[in-house]
């Protein structure tokens, strides 16, 4: 596959891409102040070369980070270790978490039995015991 960096297609999904003038660098993009403090501790203890800026649109700040294409491994590692350490849990809540895990356990066991009971009643059909899909 191709350098997902070099890649023309960009649908924001990811907060880097290619330097506009200069292809040899990639931009990091960070709305979060936070995840940009994050990003450049764990780039100076890489000791990875980059440089920094911020720029102001639509009243968010976003800091920029560039960083040459040859540490994009390492680099890309590090921003999602970054993405890790500052996300926010997709159920926030502990009780309504507990609740979907453990509906969705018995939602399962129930469509298990449902399997088994359905499979008795189409074997007991022609009079044998054995499963329909089981090789004959």
């Amino acid at each position: 596959m191709d350098n997902p960096v070099d890649h023309p297609l960009d649908l924001g999904l990811v907060n880097y891409t290619r330097h506009p003038s200069n292809s040899d660098y990639v931009v990091y993009r960070f709305a979060d102040e936070n995840r940009a403090k994050s990003f450049e501790e764990a780039l100076k203890e890489k000791h990875i070369a980059f440089e920094s800026d911020t720029v102001e649109k639509k009243l968010v700040t976003f800091y920029l980070y560039g960083i040459h294409k040859n540490d994009f491994k390492v680099t890309e590692k590090i921003n999602f270790a970054v993405e890790a350490k500052h996300r926010k849990p997709f159920l926030p809540f502990a009780a309504f978490r507990y609740f979907m895990i453990i509906s969705t356990a018995i939602i399962l066991f129930l469509a298990f039995m449902g399997y088994c009971k359905a499979q008795e009643k189409l074997s007991s059909y022609d009079g044998t015991t054995s499963s329909v899909n089981s090789a004959q």
